[in-house]
């Protein structure tokens, strides 16, 4: 089937999932207040596809149909600059707030897919053939895919990843006729009740771990056994002046318990391969995933200087300190911008014919969000100081009695209305202050593990022989 549109994808989610918010069980999420807004978004995002055809759609290379360009496996640099216009729609709608919009899992299994020479090795090719067949049905049939990646944390004194065998972590129980049995926790299954599956692939290796937790696969959502305990909602009401941010962009997260649950033996993409489950992420996937994460963090920094600049402006902040703060932020999106840019200006291909970005610029990105998202949201509230306490309601401006007095004493600089005022620091707030902001803060600090777990990794994975080679020269200088 072609692309789906929102309505078809809201239609999509009316199952017998077990999704669990404040003790309350969802099986639709267009039935709850407080998801909502979430799913009315992501709905808009499957809408974009035909908003925007020429960027956002491509025919199947086998079918002809036309599917979402983030499905698309890359096999030449003018790929991926034909993905790049489609990730940066998506990203501008939700302006990088939710940051696994269903395009995120869309480019990570055609990548995955491109490079199925590496899920085939170690004599896993039923495995391989099993996760390419996938990648087609998710294009083909648009699904909206999650994730759980992380190990569920019970006792950080033994590790990040099983040690041994873990009854606690997901595991293999045996196999069954038609399939394989499971059973544990992961974290986190973010866009969880706006999905239509949910996959299980390898986050870090775990060189010590039992083959039983070596898995990788993806299920329906209303899987018997499947169960998401949703974490405290973030989400306001949908009100565009009172909340243009948090009444629609909480894409939710969940803890996952596996209580006896069957894989398909067709949705099997690992089944106790450790050398594969070790090695799969090693190679392309941040070269390929990194594509849509940067371009929603650029897009994200892109949108919040904007927001200080506009704040700044509203009350004829011009010293030299908010301008300092405000040039601070549009850096952050420049680097961020100019990284991409390299990435794919450096693409190549990385085998089996797949083309993805140099990961070198998005590897350095990686290591320094995690510190400037947080540093942003800081500036945004000292410009703010106590002015984003000061923002009246939608009912306040619309009561008689009070509106005159407001627009009176609550206006901005020059010829900014209070109502002009109201709505930018309104919108600065939720941005960087609100429930939502506090949310997303605490994410971006552990998008793709943390920044000093990725300033490690990216010392350890750099090449050296440039640097060594210029600081060699001074080293074998006679003395």
């Amino acid at each position: 089937m072609p692309a789906r549109t929102g309505a078809q994808f809201l239609r999509g989610l009316r199952d017998n999932r077990e999704v669990w918010l404040a003790g309350q069980r969802v099986t639709d999420p267009m039935d709850h207040p407080a998801l909502r807004g979430a799913a009315e978004a992501i709905a808009a995002t499957f809408d974009l596809h035909y908003e925007y055809p020429g960027d956002c759609l491509m025919p199947d290379p086998e079918t002809g149909e036309q599917i979402a360009v983030s499905h698309m496996i890359p096999r030449s640099r003018e790929h991926l600059l034909q993905r790049h216009k489609a990730l940066r729609r998506v990203a501008e709608f939700s302006v990088g707030l939710m940051g696994r919009t269903p395009d995120y899992m869309n480019v990570t299994y055609a990548g995955f897919a491109g490079r199925s020479d590496e899920w085939g090795a170690n004599g896993n090719e039923e495995g391989a053939a099993n996760l390419v067949a996938f990648q087609k049905e998710l294009a083909r049939d648009d699904l909206s895919l999650t994730h759980t990646l992380i190990h569920a944390t019970v006792d950080k004194s033994k590790g990040n990843v099983p040690t041994g065998f873990d009854d606690t972590q997901l595991h293999k129980v045996e196999d069954t006729e038609h399939g394989i049995l499971v059973r544990g926790a992961r974290v986190l299954a973010t866009l969880a009740p706006f999905s239509d599956e949910i996959a299980v692939y390898p986050s870090q290796p775990m060189p010590d771990a039992s083959r039983r937790h070596a898995l990788s696969f993806s299920i329906r959502m209303d899987t018997p056994g499947l169960k998401f305990i949703c974490r405290d909602s973030v989400s306001q009401p949908d009100n565009r002046f009172d909340h243009p941010l948090s009444g629609r962009f909480d894409e939710q997260d969940a803890f996952v318990i596996f209580d006896n649950v069957e894989v398909p033996r067709n949705r099997v993409f690992i089944d106790g391969n450790l050398p594969v489950y070790n090695s799969v992420m090693s190679e392309s996937w941040r070269a390929n995933a990194m594509h849509q994460t940067m371009i929603r963090a650029w897009t994200k920094l892109e949108f919040a200087w904007g927001i200080a600049t506009r704040m700044a402006d509203t009350i004829g902040a011009k010293d030299l300190v908010t301008q300092e703060m405000l040039g601070e932020i549009w850096s952050y999106a420049e680097l961020t911008r100019a990284a991409v840019r390299a990435g794919e200006e450096g693409a190549h291909e990385y085998g089996n014919g797949a083309w993805f970005l140099d990961s070198r610029p998005l590897g350095a990105l990686r290591a320094m969000l995690p510190y400037w998202l947080p540093r942003v949201n800081e500036i945004i509230r000292l410009i703010g100081s106590h002015n984003v306490l000061a923002t009246p309601s939608a009912a306040e401006f619309a009561d008689p009695r009070l509106r005159p007095l407001i627009d009176k004493y609550l206006r901005g600089a020059g010829d900014v209305t209070a109502e002009e005022r109201a709505r930018i620091f309104r919108l600065g707030w939720d941005f960087a202050g609100s429930a939502l902001a506090s949310r997303n803060e605490q994410y971006e600090r552990f998008y793709l593990t943390s920044g000093a777990r990725n300033r490690q990794g990216a010392q350890l994975r750099a090449d050296r022989t440039e640097a060594n080679r210029l600081v060699d020269r001074f080293l074998r200088e006679p003395v």
